[in-house]
């Protein structure tokens, strides 16, 4: 698996498994922009996988929580890992998969996640905003196909 990201060495990651997702629609990238202040970024919509849930059901539920889109993943294109020090400084190693999954319908009362914002950016224009290099690098995968 690709690894991402520099790895402290004083540091203990921990190992978090995760679920990310690429849907397209007129040309466009479904990304999240969270909102930080000064400290912004984007992410691809996803994130940790909960208990016993697959990575599709994750990647569903995230979507949901941050964007307010239901969709239906149904390719899973990559995987790769991402070292990272979240917003409370906590070392993490995400760890999964990268999916292409399609827009069901958006309902914008259904996000939960008040600090994230769904935006579309052309895919280009995502590969250099994109906050974490494993994200970057599925939509090139994506792109390559």
């Amino acid at each position: 698996m690709l690894q991402f990201g520099q790895r402290e060495p004083d540091l203990d990651y921990a190992r978090r498994p995760t679920a990310f997702g690429l849907v397209f629609h007129d040309g466009r990238l479904a990304c999240v922009r969270v909102d930080r202040g000064e400290g912004s970024y984007y992410d691809l919509p996803g994130g940790a996988i909960d208990g016993d849930e697959t990575e599709e059901q994750a990647l569903v539920r995230e979507f949901v929580e941050e964007t307010g889109m239901s969709v239906r993943p149904f390719a899973r294109i990559a995987e790769a890992s991402q070292y990272f020090r979240k917003s409370d400084g906590q070392p993490i190693n995400n760890i999964g998969g990268f999916w292409v999954a399609e827009q069901l319908s958006l309902d914008p009362a259904a996000k939960v996640e008040a600090d994230h914002e769904l935006v579309w950016l052309h895919p280009h224009t995502a590969l250099n905003e994109l906050r974490h290099d494993a994200h970057a690098w599925a939509v090139a995968a994506w792109l390559r196909r």
